[in-house]
Order: structure tokens, then C-alpha cells, then sequence
């Protein structure tokens, strides 16, 4: 199984790889000394791939103190030791990153587009296939189509929905999504909310009144709120975030859309810039192509 989970990220993380790894290679190729030039052109690529200037800048530094402390004067070394400082990165303060895997209640929230109802059908159909009962709330009442969207998914995954009319008060669907869960005894309860930074004051108050409702249901430590971002849109995925974060917590991010960008490397700018673990990627169109993330593999398929 981990073989070919390994497989697919490898393959989805293929345009990145192209962008990044291939461009390093060539590099090293070229140089004959682990310089000052050489030092310039990895943080230019690394800045291309959408890792961002901060975190190129934190990677650069971490590179020049491993190679001088590690006294590395061969080439060939540099990307294993540039794989040692990714996964270094995105492996700060997981200690935290497990938590919340097995909470009760999701509730996930992002803007139109990123994917976020596909993502919701692709966790409830791999949540239910590890055995757990799984309900969805159609709690995002007010974009055109979402409920017949996730009602699509629904029926694909094979579990329940409950939803109201488009249009209806979001928080009052959550409430008769948790009267159910309780009622039938479900494991996950995963809501699907509104993402409309532009209003950001009706989003936070939405938000607010759906969370009090989940933290009277099921108690806040049951809770995890994940955000899902479009892996395409590189480093305007990590703007999204900060302004989302502004509006409510972030436990968890699912990246979606990764197989088809080379703007990959925004997975080490979330993790360092904004601190919060990446949970789920999606790597392929597949129902089983949404993966828990995990930084060791990600490192190692990067490169």
C-alpha cells in the first residue's frame, strides 16, 4: 500500500520535481565549487518553485551551516543535504501535527474553486473505507450548486447527508447535522462551510455561531477546522491562509490540485511561514489520490 501510495505522490509531484530537482542538477553540473554562485542560483530556483522568499531565505541559510559545519566540499552532496533541511523544516513542531487526526467533528471551510467539495467526498470515502461511520453536512447553503455537489459525493463515497434548502441558515444545518450524528451513532462528522473572504465580518460571524453550536455539541477539543487551498495558485495559496486565519483558527490545511503545478514547494512556505501542518494532499483526480501528508515521503519524492 505504501509503495503505491508513495508512487502516486511521486507522480504527482512530477511538474515540481521538473521545476525544481531537474534545475539543481543542472547547476551542480556546472559548478565546480560549492560557492557563493552556486549559493545564488539554488535560492533563485527554490524561489521560482513557489517555496517563497522567507522560507528560500531560512533554506539557503540552513544549507551554508550544514555544508560548512558538515565540511561538504563535494557537489554532489548538496541536494541529499538540501532533502536533510526540507524534511528538518517541514518536520518542526510535529509533535502537534498528530493531533486531531481522530476527532469527531471536521469542519472545513475554503473559497470557491479550491477543490473543497471534492476534497470533503474524497475524506469521507477514505474515512469510511478505514471503517469509520461518516456523515456530511451541507453547510456552505449559499453558493449555486454546492449541496447537489456534495449530494454527487455523497452517493459516490456512499454516506449520508444532511442538508436544508439553498439559501438557509448554515449553522441551523450544522445543528441538525450533530442531532443525527448523535442519534446514529456516527464516528466523523464532516461540514462543509461558506468561503467568502470577501465578507470577511458575515464569514467570521458564520463561523463563530457554527463553532459555538459544534463546541455545545461535541466539545471544542473534538473539533479540527481544516482549510483547503489550491495548490496551483503557489504563493497566493499562503495569502489565503493568512487572511482566513484573521477569521477563525486553523488546525490543518488540505492542499488540493498538486499534480498539476510545478508550485509544489508552497507546502514548505505554509509549514514554515504560517505554522500550520499540511494534513491531506491531493495528488490526482482519483477518489484515493487525497493522502495524508507526510514530510519524510514529500521530501523524498520532491527530490
Amino acid at each position: 500500500m505504501f509503495g503505491n501510495l508513495f508512487d502516486k505522490l511521486k507522480a504527482g509531484l512530477s511538474k515540481t520535481r521538473d521545476g525544481l530537482t531537474d534545475k539543481i542538477n543542472e547547476a551542480l553540473k556546472l559548478a565546480v565549487t560549492i560557492d557563493e554562485d552556486l549559493y545564488e542560483e539554488i535560492e533563485e530556483i527554490l524561489i521560482t518553485s513557489d517555496i517563497g522568499m522567507d522560507t528560500t531565505m531560512e533554506i539557503i541559510e540552513r544549507l551554508r551551516n550544514k555544508i560548512r559545519k558538515e565540511k561538504i566540499n563535494d557537489t554532489n552532496q548538496v541536494i541529499p543535504t538540501l532533502k536533510k533541511v526540507i524534511k528538518e523544516i517541514m518536520l518542526q513542531g510535529t509533535d502537534d501535527d498528530s493531533k486531531g487526526i481522530d476527532k469527531k467533528v471536521m469542519l472545513v471551510i475554503g473559497v470557491n474553486g479550491v477543490g473543497k467539495t471534492t476534497s470533503i467526498g474524497k475524506l469521507a470515502a477514505k474515512k469510511k473505507a478505514e471503517g469509520k461511520k461518516v456523515l456530511l453536512v451541507a453547510a456552505d447553503t449559499f453558493r449555486a450548486a454546492a449541496i447537489e455537489q456534495l449530494e454527487i459525493w455523497s452517493n459516490r463515497a456512499g454516506v449520508d447527508m444532511i442538508r436544508h434548502e439553498e439559501g438557509s441558515d448554515p449553522a441551523a444545518v450544522v445543528f441538525d447535522g450533530i442531532q443525527a450524528a448523535k442519534a446514529r451513532k456516527i464516528d466523523l462528522l464532516i461540514c462543509d462551510t461558506a468561503g467568502r473572504l470577501h465578507n470577511k465580518k458575515n464569514l467570521m460571524n458564520e463561523l463563530s455561531k457554527i463553532n459555538r453550536i459544534i463546541d455545545r455539541g461535541f466539545g471544542e477539543e473534538n473539533k479540527e477546522i481544516l482549510l483547503v487551498l489550491d495548490g496551483t495558485t503557489g504563493q497566493n495559496a499562503v495569502i489565503q491562509a493568512r487572511q482566513f486565519m484573521e477569521v477563525c483558527p486553523i488546525d490543518g490545511i488540505i492542499l488540493t490540485k498538486l499534480d498539476g503545478t510545478a508550485k509544489g514547494g508552497v507546502v514548505i512556505s505554509i509549514k514554515n511561514s504560517l505554522n500550520i501542518p499540511v494534513r491531506y494532499i491531493g495528488v490526482g483526480e482519483g477518489v484515493d489520490d487525497l493522502q495524508e501528508f507526510d514530510a519524510e515521503s514529500f521530501a523524498e519524492a520532491l527530490f
